[in-house]
């Protein structure tokens, strides 16, 4: 396969699989409906108000959820491109992405958000909420592994 097709193919499969991988993760840990994840996603945008604006929330949080995926597969994946380690030890990059994309999401993106405060986690969220993301950075780096 062309090199220009494989890195677009890492980005959308592992991005959108993580994506759609890390919303179930979210349903497990929180032990919610997917419906209710999705506006949980909408309110980074909306804030409060989301969990009142129906379907339309939910869908635009699907669309967020999805596009900040792929948009995380695409920085590993041209970080990876530039610096081939990550895809011959694709495993342990992945776990390392995977916490540097939890640090960032719950310490800078959600910050800034809408919902603009930083998480609270006991012990317990804490751990699940990072094996959630270990397996989001795994996924993106299986992707984006050298080719066999």
């Amino acid at each position: 396969m062309h090199s220009k097709c494989r890195y677009v193919q890492a980005i959308l499969l592992g991005g959108s699989i993580a994506g759609i991988i890390d919303i179930g993760a979210a349903c497990l840990i929180s032990m919610a409906d997917p419906i209710f994840i999705l506006h949980a996603v909408a309110s980074g945008l909306l804030g409060r108000e989301s969990f009142s604006d129906g379907n339309a929330s939910a869908l635009l949080g699907g669309v967020l959820q999805l596009g900040m995926s792929v948009v995380i597969a695409a920085i590993y994946v041209a970080i990876s491109a530039v610096l081939p380690i990550l895809r011959e030890h694709w495993l342990a990059a992945g776990l390392i992405y995977g916490v540097i994309v939890f640090g960032v999401m719950n310490y800078v993106v959600v910050p800034l958000s809408a919902v603009g405060h930083f998480p609270h986690f006991t012990v317990l969220s804490f751990v699940e909420n990072m094996l959630a993301m270990l397996l989001f950075g795994t996924i993106i780096a299986l992707f984006a592994r050298e080719p066999r």
